[in-house]
C-alpha cells in the first residue's frame, strides 16, 4: 500500500470515527432543542464551515479554465440541490426523531443498513446484484430483528418492537435513494457545491419547521451547544471533506469497509460516552449487519467493480 492510499484510508476512518460519535452528539442535542431545530442549525453550520472551500475551489477553476463561467449552469446546480436537499431532510428528521426512542448505537447501524441497500436498488436501474448481496440483505435483517424484536421475543413477553428502530430502519431506504441520486447528480455539478446546496435546503426547512412546531430559547441553544457544534462543523462539514479527499485516492473496496466503521463507532461511542447498555441480542444484531453490509460489498471488495 502506498502513501497517498494510506494517507486517504486514514482519512475515511476519521470521517467514520467523526459520523460515528456524531450520533452521540445527535442523543444528546434532543436533551435541549427538538430534532428540527438541531437538524436546521447544524446543517446551516456545516455550510458555512465549507463555504471558504467552495470560494477557493471557484476562484481556483476560474483560473484554470477561462470557459469556467460559461460552462456553469446555476439552474442546473438549484435543481439538483432541490432534489437532493428535499431528500436529505426527510432521512435526517426521521433519523433524528428515532434517536428520541432509541439508542445511538442502533441508530448508528440501521443507518449504515443503506450501503447494502443501495446494490439491491440498483436492480431497478439495471444494475445486476449478486448473491453474496442477498446474502447481505438477509444478514441485515437478521440484525436488525436482533436489535429490535428479539428481546422481547425471547423473554417471554409480548411482542415490542422499539419504534425509533422501525423509524430508522425506514430511513435507511431513504439514505439509499439519497446515495443513488448523488450518484447521478455528481456527473452534472460539482460535488463540493452540490453539497453545499442540499445544505441550504435541508437547514432551511428543517429550521422553518423547528420555528412552528417547537420551542426554540437562546438559553437551551447555549446549553446544547457542543452537540450543535460538533453535529454542524465536525459531522457535515469536516467529516464530508474528508470523505471527498479521502475517496479520491482511496480504493472503492477500502472506502466502503473504512465508511462502514461508522456503525461500529457509534456504538462504542453510546456505550462509553452515554452508558448504553450492550446485550448479547444487541452485540449479535450489530455484528450480523456488519457481516450483512461487507457481503453485499462483496464484488467491489475482490476488486470486480
Amino acid at each position: 500500500m502506498n502513501k497517498k492510499t494510506l494517507r486517504a484510508d486514514g482519512l475515511l476512518l476519521l470521517a467514520a470515527f467523526i459520523w460515528g460519535l456524531a450520533f452521540v452528539a445527535q442523543r444528546v442535542g434532543m436533551d435541549y432543542m427538538g430534532p428540527f431545530t438541531y437538524n436546521g442549525i447544524r446543517y446551516l453550520l456545516g455550510l458555512l464551515t465549507i463555504l471558504p472551500l467552495i470560494i477557493f475551489r471557484h476562484g481556483k477553476a476560474k483560473k484554470l479554465n477561462p470557459d469556467y463561467a460559461k460552462e456553469f449552469s446555476w439552474k442546473k446546480l438549484i435543481k439538483c440541490s432541490l432534489a437532493l436537499g428535499t431528500v436529505l431532510t426527510v432521512a435526517v428528521s426521521m433519523q433524528q426523531i428515532a434517536i428520541m426512542y432509541t439508542t445511538a448505537g442502533n441508530t448508528g447501524f440501521l443507518t449504515s443498513l443503506y450501503v447494502a441497500f443501495t446494490p439491491i436498488a440498483g436492480i431497478f436501474l439495471g444494475r445486476k446484484t449478486g448473491i453474496p448481496t442477498w446474502i447481505g440483505a438477509c444478514l441485515s435483517v437478521a440484525g436488525t430483528f436482533c436489535l429490535s424484536i428479539a428481546p422481547s421475543v425471547f423473554s417471554g413477553g409480548a411482542i415490542a418492537i422499539n419504534p425509533g428502530d422501525i423509524i430508522t430502519f425506514i430511513s435507511a431506504f431513504v439514505w439509499t435513494a439519497h446515495v443513488l441520486m448523488i450518484d447521478s447528480f455528481v456527473h452534472k455539478v460539482d460535488p463540493i457545491q452540490l453539497s453545499a446546496g442540499q445544505f441550504i435546503i435541508c437547514g432551511v426547512v428543517s429550521l422553518i419547521i423547528g420555528l412552528i412546531r417547537e420551542t426554540i430559547t437562546l438559553e437551551a441553544l447555549i446549553a446544547g451547544a457542543i452537540p450543535l457544534l460538533y453535529g454542524g462543523i465536525g459531522s457535515v462539514g469536516i467529516a464530508y471533506t474528508l470523505q471527498v479527499v479521502g475517496q479520491k485516492d482511496s480504493p472503492p473496496a477500502h472506502a466502503t469497509i473504512l465508511l462502514s466503521m461508522e456503525g461500529v463507532f457509534s456504538a462504542v461511542g453510546g456505550t462509553l460516552i452515554l452508558h448504553e447498555t450492550l446485550s448479547s441480542y444487541t452485540l449479535g444484531g450489530f455484528i450480523l449487519i456488519f457481516i450483512g453490509i461487507m457481503a453485499t460489498q462483496w464484488d467491489v471488495i475482490r476488486g470486480k467493480h
